[in-house]
């Protein structure tokens, strides 16, 4: 015992166990950090999202068009007219068609060409560079040249209705056709995004038991339901998240594309928004919709983390 007592008296000063003040995270030269970097980033969050937000709010409860203070208050008013537009029905409808065609087309897609794309071949690096190019084009630019390439006077589908000797159709044109080019167009612009997520997630998993289930007789197929999906996982739910957010702020490239017509076939809610909020001056309906656009982006981004996303 006076040995085991007397060790311990020699021990060094650094290797006893810290407690105290000096345990404290704090007092190892993190509070000056804090105190230094904190507030600025307090203040721009504040000044530049919940102000904002807040101000939108308020503004929902008014009719105004922008010019002085807003003094006429309505209350939900503007809420119960948006939900009694049409309009606005159309949009909440296509953002919906946005999501489910980006869910169950577009990650399917980038998840069959990240399988293809994901080994290391000769010309890989091209193929995936190809497909990844739309992601990088700008929005804006991506919608003009589409509106170039639907055009049914001029553009590419003129020149092949011409070549095959059929009527020119003019999609944007059309109410029932618009909707579907612009789904098509969307799929194109973001599914090389997903798929360079998935060609990552697939380049980590362990090639051995890929290799094991190989040997004891797995087809491809099986691989892939039992070993790659699986463990593609937490991919998956990451890649349907962005999917979902981003069909709900989908604007720059509708804008350009269909200006949300014809007869507001091609609306979403962010171009519903600028629309009649914006370019209409409906300023207090405007912020009604940033209201109910937040509540949903919210709503959904807390609520699928929370199920899907727990454990990632």
């Amino acid at each position: 015992m006076t040995e085991l007592r007397a060790s311990t008296t020699l021990l060094p000063s650094a290797a006893l166990p810290k407690t105290g003040k000096a345990a404290n995270p704090l007092a190892r030269g993190r509070l000056p950090v804090l105190v230094v970097f904190l507030p600025p980033a307090i203040l721009l969050f504040t000044i530049f999202v919940i102000l904002p937000m807040g101000e939108a709010a308020w503004y929902s409860l008014y009719r105004w068009n922008g010019y002085g203070l807003p003094q006429q208050y309505v209350g939900f008013r503007n809420f119960q007219v948006l939900f009694n537009n049409a309009a606005f029905t159309q949009a909440l409808w296509n953002n919906g068609t946005i999501i489910l065609v980006s869910v169950l087309i577009q990650i399917p897609l980038a998840i069959w060409l990240a399988m293809m794309l994901a080994h290391r071949i000769a010309g890989v690096v091209v193929f995936r560079l190809i497909f990844f190019l739309p992601y990088v084009l700008a929005d804006v630019a991506a919608g003009l040249i589409w509106r170039f390439v639907y055009d049914g006077d001029y553009g590419l589908f003129a020149a092949l209705s011409g070549f095959l000797g059929i009527a020119t159709p003019y999609v944007l044109a059309d109410r029932n056709l618009a909707i579907y080019a612009v789904l098509a167009v969307i799929v194109w612009k973001y599914f090389g995004f997903h798929m360079m997520l998935f060609i990552a997630g697939l380049q980590s998993i362990d090639k051995s038991v890929l290799e094991a289930a190989e040997i004891d007789g797995a087809t491809g197929w099986q691989k892939f339901r039992h070993i790659t999906l699986p463990l593609l996982g937490s991919t998956v739910r990451l890649s349907v998240f962005f999917a979902v957010i981003g069909s709900l702020q989908l604007f720059d490239m509708i804008m350009p594309l269909t200006a949300g017509g014809p007869s507001n076939s091609t609306q979403t809610m962010v171009t519903f928004l600028y629309t009649y909020g914006v370019t209409r001056m409906q300023v207090g309906l405007g912020s009604a919709v940033g209201v109910v656009l937040f509540v949903i982006c919210v709503t959904l981004a807390f609520g699928y983390k929370r199920i899907f996303m727990r454990n990632d």
